[in-house]
């Protein structure tokens, strides 16, 4: 069972088995209904008098699912569970019901020291160390002293790194890696020439002025905002509601900025955490931070309706993004009993959930959905430049003027002028939390005091005032020189995001089953150095790619694909495939039709609707695609083919399928047929070029270098024989050629030269 389906058990299936089954189908039961046990792995398999309570990979097919669906069978026989409960139960079916529940039921007990103390195989608990660079025979190989780590590494494994990946390969890839856009051919030309001057000079001066471009925290504040699973509506909420979320977005620009800013990663986290608890000097300044604390207030949320525990879920979806996105841990699995793998036990979710109790979640009016979320207050700005005048009237999306008309005036009143913004603040008094007996806010049991996990030794915690909620203590607790997790979280993220692979492969997991480091001591080293050097995610990223490691070649003899198929000795580059953002970005900086400059606001900004009743909510935009607009379960069309995460959880490391979807979307694709028709229009405004020469201006624009003899031989003919099977069609010469062309332009823009990188 791998770390995501261990997961998706325990936030998903188990808490439910607990909540609505035990009580009838457990060993405690009084009367073990239907005889079928369903605490344990073994009793669901075995089944009870109607038989298995599954069809493993056929939820059709399986009892469980037919009795949740009420059809037949109806459990639990109260009342049915909400259908995203039941799409969840399908979906584990559908996964082949991984469970990892030994074969007879833990209990969870009162946590004690042994308990709670991290044991050694918990590497991720243990000290961060500043392991000395090891000796390496090969000591003019290193760059930098992270290369020392990994030529160590594979010179115990007598094998020897790749050879260097080319200039006109790293160029693309650093471009890539930084910004998520392609250069241009003069970029290229321009870095290449260096390159012959100075070589490693050059590398350096490229590196710098990508780091400084505006585009870095475009591409780096993307990889954030999976993390703080961003969004610009709730999702689906159970009930089939999908109310927008009009202000998100300032969120989205405030981590665009942040990045580009490069503000430290410790007060990047605490801005996040505790932004309107932290003292301002401006009015701009109190607004940034104001709108930072959207990182609490974004997540989707399940239905009010019928939902007693509607508030200890939004509670839970903050300790599941500081657990999981800020450490590395499943901290929400503690939830209903202590957790069943990592030191945590239950009374340490609900130490944190008392910090989150006393915390005021600001979401807005919720498409005036009571059923979804009570309508809550919003921070309101007041610097003049977060205003946003609505879009032009020819541009705004279209909403159903039935629903608009059904409207309920908003109770909460502001001023005149979309500058509100998402955010969290201190309810007026903090309170701690009682345990939820089985996550149950009806049944309570004692009440913990406000504070940390355990199992994590900070040398000196600091203490929550009585008076305050707790999130500031909390920040400077994640953020303490000694504590375990935080900066090796973020090290191996960045990693991950340079190689395409992290040091530690389930980037969210760091627990107990989370794989192990491939190269701990380097790991250590880096988080070492990341402290030590401000918390500066520039400085990091900056150290890694002038490495000897990063500019390896991805191309390598067959003893080192032999030896180590994987890569886990890092003797190669890995090939990577473009994400969806870059692959859309990168079509329209082909076809010349994209956007440089930051979009402004987004598509929704005066849309507060359900997203299910307002139509088509995307506009067109040829901006970067960090600014399209980011509805849950209503992706942008040009990216929802290519796995974009959805927002419903933190996500460190996107899922690679390749599918035939994806296939198809690249050849019947509007988007795309409409970008190969401007690109080819472009390419034919100068009458001077003959078709040798404008092939030629099509592979630089597309691929960033020239074609071969053979490809240009190719293209010749392609250009040709398509010219003739079109007389009969397009009798406009013009048109005819535009068309032409932009079969040539499409067809360079599905190679996998132009999808991936080296």
């Amino acid at each position: 069972m791998d770390p995501k389906q261990r997961a998706f058990f325990e936030n998903k299936i188990r808490p439910v088995l607990v909540k609505k089954c035990y009580s009838c189908h457990s060993s405690k039961s009084e009367e073990l209904g239907g005889k079928l046990r369903m605490d344990t792995r073994d009793g669901m398999r075995v089944g009870g008098e109607s038989g298995p309570a599954f069809v493993e990979g056929r939820p059709n097919e399986s009892l469980l699912i037919q009795a949740l669906r009420y059809d037949d069978l109806e459990m639990p026989p109260d009342e049915p569970l909400s259908e995203a409960v039941i799409n969840d139960f399908i979906t584990w079916v559908k996964m082949g019901v991984p469970d990892p529940r030994i074969d007879h039921p833990l209990i969870a007990k009162k946590p004690t020291e042994d308990s709670t103390a991290a044991k050694p195989e918990l590497w991720s608990f243990q000290p961060v160390r500043n392991p000395a660079p090891p000796a390496v025979q090969n000591q003019s190989w290193v760059y930098d002293p992270l290369d020392q780590f990994v030529l160590s590494r594979i010179e115990a494994a007598e094998l020897t790194p790749t050879h260097d990946a080319a200039p006109i390969t790293l160029v693309r890839r650093l471009y890539y890696d930084l910004t998520g856009l392609p250069p241009t051919a003069e970029q290229v030309e321009t870095f290449l020439a260096d390159y012959q001057r100075r070589q490693q000079q050059a590398v350096a001066h490229l590196v710098d002025e990508l780091l400084a471009s505006p585009h870095f925290g475009e591409r780096w504040g993307r990889h954030w905002l999976d993390v703080a699973r961003y969004g610009e509506s709730n999702g689906n909420d159970g009930l089939g509601r999908n109310p927008t979320f009009p202000h998100a977005w300032r969120y989205r620009d405030y981590v665009i900025q942040a990045f580009n800013n490069d503000v430290p990663y410790d007060q990047f986290l605490t801005e996040q955490i505790a932004g309107d608890l932290l003292t301002a000097k401006t009015p701009e300044e109190r607004d940034r931070l104001l709108i930072a604390t959207g990182f609490l207030a974004i997540g989707s949320k399940p239905a009010k309706a019928m939902n007693v525990n509607f508030h200890m879920d939004v509670v839970n979806d903050q300790i599941n993004v500081i657990g999981t996105g800020v450490m590395g841990l499943s901290v929400a699995c503690a939830r209903c009993h202590d957790h069943k793998h990592d030191p945590i036990p239950t009374a340490d979710y609900y130490a944190m959930a008392g910090i989150f109790l006393s915390t005021e979640t600001m979401w807005g009016y919720a498409a005036n959905q009571p059923l979804t979320a009570p309508e809550t207050p919003l921070h309101v700005l007041k610097s003049k430049h977060h205003y946003v005048p609505p879009p032009d009237s020819g541009a705004q999306p279209k909403v159903d003027k039935h629903t608009l008309s059904r409207k309920k005036k908003p109770k909460n009143v502001y001023p005149p002028g979309t500058a509100l913004a998402m955010g969290v603040r201190e309810k007026k008094k903090p309170v701690d939390c009682k345990i939820n007996i089985k996550g149950e806010s009806k049944k309570l049991g004692p009440s913990v005091p406000r504070g940390f996990l355990s199992a994590c030794k900070i040398e000196q915690p600091p203490k929550i005032d009585a008076k305050q909620s707790g999130r500031l203590q909390l920040a400077e607790w994640l953020t303490s020189a000694d504590h375990p997790q935080t900066s090796r979280v973020m090290v191996n993220r960045i990693w991950l995001h340079l190689f395409g692979q992290a040091l530690v492969r389930t980037p969210d997991d760091f627990g107990i089953y989370g794989e192990r480091p491939t190269h701990p001591q380097l790991l250590d080293h880096l988080a070492t150095r990341f402290r030590t050097e401000g918390w500066s995610i520039k400085q990091l990223i900056r150290s890694i790619v002038l490495s000897r490691t990063y500019q390896l070649s991805s191309f390598c003899d067959d003893l080192i694909l032999d030896a180590d198929p994987e890569n886990k000795l890092l003797c190669r580059h890995n090939r990577r495939r473009l994400d969806a953002e870059s692959l859309r970005d990168s079509i329209l900086a082909a076809s010349g039709q994209l956007n440089r400059e930051p979009g402004l606001g987004s598509s929704i900004a005066h849309v507060d609707e359900l997203v299910n009743k307002a139509g088509n909510l995307h506009l067109p935009d040829n901006h970067r695609s960090i600014y399209l607009c980011m509805m849950r379960h209503s992706e942008p069309p040009e990216l929802s083919s290519f796995d974009l995460p959805d927002s419903t959880k933190p996500v460190g490391k996107r899922n690679e399928t390749t599918l035939p979807t994806q296939s198809l979307f690249l050849i019947n694709s509007h988007f795309l047929i409409e970008q190969s028709q401007l690109f080819a229009k472009d390419i034919l405004l100068n009458p001077k070029l003959n078709d040798s020469q404008r092939i030629h201006l099509v592979y630089r624009r597309a691929l960033n270098r020239v074609p071969e003899s053979s490809e240009l031989a190719r293209a010749l003919a392609l250009i040709q024989d398509v010219d003739t099977a079109l007389k009969t069609e397009i009798s406009q010469e013009k048109l005819r050629r535009q068309t032409v062309w932009a079969t040539l332009c499409q067809a360079l823009l599905n190679t996998n030269e132009f999808r991936y990188v080296d």
